[in-house]
């Protein structure tokens, strides 16, 4: 049985309310998914502290839209995350994050609130494939139902961030940077983020690419790229197949839908899905602009694990800092799962300097640096090889 993924177009953000319920409708409407006395978490991704404008975040409108439907339905929507692994899960990072982007605003306007409780809760997840224990932020341990509203983004690392690596924002503050250091091959990676799904078992999954990201995502180095579409689905995967098919990602460059293969976790392909409310083939973007990660390995290389690890230092992109731009914040050595970063004096300032000796290329430094400071390089090699 084909699993269904509703399309709605949304020219601009002004019209958030107005195509958010038209989406919802098509669905059957919220009163499937929210209930009177219900405590519904919305959980948008809120990757840093980066106004709604560059893209990095799910746009407030759309976040402000959901939270009226369901609050109008009797329900008590909270709008929650835990940022970036450069980030402190603490009240002064939530306020900060709030505010720049823009959910003080979105839960001004649906009526609702925003979560300041930083605890989390153990959990034990039997069914999943790596987490079998998980540290869950308890916005998400203590509600009833989870709404995870996405965002259309690339990424350096996982290719692409979109319904299932939302999820990754249930882990609070800085615990994200032992999963980079554990989890430093993409497959395992993958792994993880779909017990995190599947642990979470959204009931309404809704993407935001009204605004997407294009580029060096998922942070601040990404270009914005209006795309002009919301996305819903009951199933995580399914929205995540049909906005690969829409950017113009092949399966096999798609680190989640790959691991969803291993497991036969359906829907992973297109052909299991059936697109409601607009044609897939009049949506498909041909000139999306992918990270330059994306490129990877050469067949041969991909297809023989002794040859991919011992080149892999050589054929992968690695991270420099650009020190005209940096500042020395310190937000790139927080965020260091290896701990290779460190600040350094320089010319009457501070920059950061990267030790690419046990560099994992998990790219959380380029993620996470507010200053666009963190650029990605190529060695010789890899450029004469064409990838």
């Amino acid at each position: 049985m084909k699993t269904n993924v509703y399309i709605v177009k949304c020219e601009s953000y002004e019209k958030a309310d107005e195509k958010i319920n038209e989406l919802i409708n098509m669905m059957g409407g919220i009163s499937l998914f929210a209930k009177k006395g219900e405590k519904i978490t919305l959980k948008a991704n809120l990757l840093g502290a980066v106004p709604p404008e560059k893209a990095v975040s799910t746009h407030p409108s759309i976040v402000a839209a959901v939270g009226k439907l369901a609050k109008n339905e009797g329900a008590i929507p909270l709008i929650a995350d835990s940022p970036g692994s450069g980030y402190l899960y603490n009240e002064a990072t939530l306020k900060k994050l709030y505010k720049t982007c823009g959910m003080y605003d979105a839960a001004e306007q649906a009526g609702i609130d925003v979560n300041m409780d930083t605890g989390y809760e153990r959990v034990s997840f039997p069914q999943g494939k790596l987490m079998k224990q998980i540290d869950v932020i308890k916005p998400i341990t203590q509600a009833d139902a989870v709404f995870n509203i996405c965002k259309m983004k690339t990424h350096l690392y996982m290719h692409v961030t979109g319904a299932v690596k939302n999820h990754f924002g249930i882990i609070p503050g800085l615990s994200k940077v032992g999963f980079h250091a554990k989890l430093f091959d993409k497959e395992r990676f993958a792994d993880m983020l779909l017990d995190l799904s599947l642990y979470v078992a959204p009931r309404l999954t809704i993407m935001d690419a009204v605004l997407a990201m294009e580029g060096e995502g998922p942070g601040a180095s990404g270009t914005p790229r209006h795309v002009g579409l919301l996305l819903a689905s009951t199933s995580d995967l399914a929205l995540d197949v049909v906005a690969g098919e829409i950017m113009g990602l092949p399966n096999d460059n798609n680190p989640v839908l790959m691991a969803a293969k291993r497991r036969e976790a359906s829907p992973y392909k297109i052909e299991d899905v059936n697109v409601i409310g607009e044609e897939l083939s009049g949506l498909k973007i041909t000139n999306f602009k992918f990270p330059s990660t994306v490129k990877g390995f050469s067949k041969t290389v991909e297809n023989n694990p002794a040859v991919r690890n011992l080149l892999k230092s050589a054929l992968t992109k690695f991270p420099v800092v650009a020190k005209e731009r940096c500042i020395g914040c310190g937000m790139c050595a927080t965020a260091c799962p290896q701990k290779m970063i460190t600040i350094i004096p320089h010319k009457k300032k501070k920059v950061a300097v990267i030790s690419l000796k046990d560099c994992i290329r998990c790219y959380c430094c380029h993620e996470l640096c507010p200053h666009k400071a963190i650029d990605m390089k190529s060695k010789f090699i890899s450029k004469a090889l064409k990838i």
